[in-house]
Formats: C-alpha cells, structure tokens, sequence
C-alpha cells in the first residue's frame, strides 16, 4: 500500500493519464482504458473485502476522473444509438461537441431531462414501451455503469447470463443443456416471466441497495418521460432503453439463486429436490425434481422474494413443464426424445425469421438480385450463426427451403413472359456442385462490380459452445488468463476442452492490471 494511501487519501486516477486536451483526436484512448480498469481492478478487490465505504471513495474517483468520462462519451457517440436523439433533439457528432460533452459531464448542478418515449413492436403483436434518454444523460449513465460494473459481476448469481459482459444466451443454454442432458436430471421445469419488469422495479427497493450515489440514482429514477407533448411522472421501474437500466434489473434480481440455494440446501433430513435456476435478464427457468416441489415450495418462494422489489409473476406466461414435453427458452426449444436432450429453434423463433424474410423479398419491388441479396443476407446469417450451437440441421435445411420458394416466386413475377428454364439460367447458376443458388451483382463504393450470393443457412456447421466458468469474473485480473486464453480460442475458431476447466491465477496482484490485455474487459 502506498503512502499516499496509508493517509487515508486515494492517488489521483488521471496522473499520468491522457491530458485534458482541448481535441477529440489527441486523446489517448489506450490510457485512458488503463486509467479505467486500474481503477475497476481496486473495486472489485474492495467488494471483495467487504470494503464497502471504500468501493463508494473509488467509484467516486472514476465518476470524477477525465479518463472515466472519455471513455462514457466514446461509448454513447459510436454505438448504433449515436443518431437517435432524446427530448431536446441533440446528438454529438463532430470533435468539437464531444470535447465540449466531456467538460460538461459533471455531476454538481447535474439535472436530467425526461426521456422520450416511444415504442416498439413485439411478436405478440403488442408494443413495448422504450426510453430514450439525451445523449448527456446517456453519457452521465455510462460514466456511473463503468463504476458499477465491477460491483454487480462480483456480487452477481452465478446463473445470471443477460447483459453481462462476456457472457451470452449460448452461456445460459449450455448450462440448461448440462442440468437437464443426464439421466437423473430434474424432469420439471418452472418457465418464469416477470410481469413489465423494468417498469415495475421498486424505487425505493433500488435506492436501498444499489451501491451508487443515491442522489444521482434518485434524480434518474424519478426523471419522468415524455409521450408526444405531455410529461409523465414515473414513481416506479427503470425504463428500458437507458445503459443503465439492465445492471439496476440485474441488481434487484440477483440474489434469488442465494435464497433457493439456502432453502434447498442438502441435508440428511432433506432429499435432493433438484432445483436449480439458469436467468437471462428477467427470463429464468428453475428446475425441480416434481410438480409439486415447483408449484407448493418454489413458487410462493419466487413470488415472495419478487414482491418484496415490487415485482410479480406473469400468471399467463409462468408455467411448469416436463421435459418430455419441451420447453421454449431464448428462442430455443429444449426438449427430451427418448431420453435424449435436444436443442433446436424455436418454431417462434423460425416463423419469425421467415416472416421477416417473406416481407423483404415481397417488398423488394424493383430492387435488382443483388440489392435483395444484401437485405437478406445479414438476417440470415445472424439467425444461423445464432443457432448453430444445437441440433439446427433440419431446421435449417426447412429454412433454406421456405426462402428458395419465395425467391423462385419473386423471380418468375419479374419475368412472367420467360420460361422457367431461362429464369433458372440468369438467377440460379451452378455454384460449388450446387444448384438453385441466387446470385447477383452489387456495385461497390469504388463502383467496382462484385458478385454477391445468397447465404445458405445450412452451410452452417454444428458447433459446442464451451460454458464460461460460473464464477468468472472479467474485472478480476486473477481471471484474466482464463478469459485471454478463452478469447484467443474463439478466435481462432477453436473450442478446447482446457477451456471448461482452467482455474484462475492466483498469484496475480489485484491491484496491477497487465497493459496486454488493458481496455478489453470495460465492455463486452
């Protein structure tokens, strides 16, 4: 410990940092990310101890620091948000106003402005309600999400995968994958849904526990909204669309796997009921050895543990299943053939791609092959890429099936005076010993002509995702070989078996972060 902090003060986190510059280009982004993480690193070694007025004197020291603040603005002008603006029309798109936007990022005298309210479509065919605050706001609130991560992935549930960084839904099936694939596994599952759970959130449950400044949380929370012309107070949730808003649901839902865990710990008195949870953002599955354990123990459990945040339980879409039946989870289906676990899309998930699909296609009006090629192909392919961990090969055979009918449809009423023969001939050519492939012809910024096709989603091949270790935590650096090494995998296209089973570095200093790996963690 060093001797400015045995006087019970904390070193500045910008010495030696990116200067205040007066550009936008001469920030030193590198720096600053280290500036950043150092300081993350000593919050989580705070929470960690138990260090509880000390993790608020450093979360205060990033809130503060020119680094922290570089880093928020960064975040809210290069996201795919940076041309929406809030209440008071403004967006920050030269140098100049992102400068300015750093200076003026100071939480003395700081007011927000309400959100603006819009909304958006659901499968359902209901809408959602949508947040969208200022670009000062949002940029105060990821200023205040750098300094609040830290603390809520070391005191987070193990299962919880949603908005979290370095973990994902494939995370959240694997691991329903490994409860349920076994012989003994738990039969009966509890599919549970929480009813508007980001409008419903207790303020006063928040300002209670979520370790930040309860002056600034409070002027958030209570910052109201806008619909058209009129202002809407809010006295309860977090609406959706802020950055901050999915780490405040996180926070008031962890610690539901603590109480099951401690309610249905083993003991010679007690059998083993199974239960077990996987939750991805306010979506969670909870297994159970029978029905009944489910519906009389686990339940009212939920339920009380839910109220006491100001949350309760869909009654419509919280239902238990047996897994012989299946179950839809994240877009997936999970079921037992046979006592053999499958994974596979959803029937949801895939009727919503081919709608999706259809719509393009029947929309396209005069759009040449190759202008339809680059509208479907992104859809496409991040349907694929995000189904290939499971049993997808029929589905995606089906798939390709379902679009080759609405292309051929799409292309025969451009030609209705051509035989079929010369339709196949100019929009289905031979390619790689296959047939019936659309191809077409874009024309690139350089206004070089380049030879596009369609993506074939039954190109893509099965793959095994490797779980990330439920106890991992990606601001700890004594788990930063872990996460290089898991990274390094990944990106060569290879998933070893090491990966499921390396253990942290212990030997590494909390309070030193390698420059190797600085600014790779901040966000996922």
């Amino acid at each position: 410990m060093t001797a400015t902090m045995t006087r019970g003060k904390l070193p500045p986190v910008d010495a030696g940092a990116p200067s205040h510059t007066s550009s936008w280009g001469q920030i030193d982004w590198p720096k600053a990310e280290y500036n950043v993480r150092r300081l993350q690193v000593r919050i989580v070694k705070a929470v960690q101890e138990g260090r509880w007025n000390r993790v608020a004197a450093l979360q205060r020291l990033l809130t503060r620091s020119y680094s922290g603040k570089a880093l928020a603005v960064k975040r809210v002008t290069t996201n795919r948000g940076k041309w929406t603006p809030g209440v008071d029309g403004e967006i920050w798109m030269t140098p100049v106003q992102k400068i300015s936007a750093i200076r003026n990022l100071q939480c003395h005298g700081y007011r927000p402005r309400p959100q603006r309210r819009v909304f958006i479509p659901k499968n359902d065919g209901q809408t959602r309600p949508l947040g969208i605050p200022t670009m000062r706001d949002r940029a105060m609130q990821a200023l205040y999400l750098l300094a609040l991560s830290p603390v809520a992935e070391t005191t987070g549930d193990d299962c919880s995968y949603g908005f979290r960084p370095e973990r994902s839904t494939a995370d959240a099936i694997e691991r329903c994958f490994r409860l349920l694939s076994r012989k003994n596994s738990p039969q009966w599952i509890l599919e549970g849904d929480i009813r508007s759970c980001f409008d419903r959130i207790s303020h006063d449950w928040l300002l209670a526990h979520v370790p930040m400044e309860k002056s600034v949380l409070r002027k958030w929370l209570k910052a109201g909204y806008m619909d058209g012309s009129v202002l809407y107070a809010t006295s309860d949730g977090t609406p959706q669309g802020g950055i901050l808003s999915p780490t405040l649901a996180n926070l008031a839902l962890d610690g539901l796997q603590k109480v099951l865990g401690y309610q249905f710990r083993l003991s010679r008195q007690r059998p083993n009921q199974q239960v077990r949870m996987v939750r991805y953002a306010d979506d969670f599955i909870i297994t159970g050895a029978s029905r009944d354990v489910l519906e009389n123990e686990v339940r009212p459990l939920v339920e009380q543990f839910l109220r006491d945040r100001g949350l309760e339980l869909s009654a419509e879409k919280t239902k238990i299943t047996n897994i012989d039946a299946g179950f839809d989870f994240l877009g997936k289906n999970i079921r037992k053939y046979k006592n053999r676990l499958l994974v596979k899309p959803a029937k949801s998930s895939t009727r919503s791609l081919l709608r999706r699909a259809r719509e393009t296609i029947k929309g396209s009006g005069a759009l040449s092959p190759g202008q339809l090629i680059q509208q479907l192909n992104p859809l496409l392919r991040g349907w694929a890429y995000y189904h290939r961990y499971g049993s997808s090969a029929k589905t995606f055979s089906y798939v390709d099936k379902q679009l080759w009918n609405a292309i051929w449809l799409w292309a025969r009423r451009r030609h209705p005076g051509r035989s079929a023969r010369w339709v196949k001939n100019k929009y289905f050519p031979p390619f790689r010993n296959r047939e019936w492939v659309l191809r077409g012809v874009v024309i690139q910024p350089d206004h070089a002509p380049k030879l596009v096709r369609i993506f074939l989603v039954s190109s893509v091949a099965f793959r095994r995702h490797i779980s990330i270790r439920a106890e991992a935590n990606p601001f700890d650096p004594t788990w930063a070989p872990y996460f290089r090494r898991r990274r390094s995998a990944w990106a060569r296209g290879q998933a070893k078996p090491w990966q499921r089973n390396i253990s942290p570095d212990v030997s590494a200093r909390v309070d030193v972060v390698p420059r190797s790996h600085k600014g790779a963690d901040v966000e996922a």
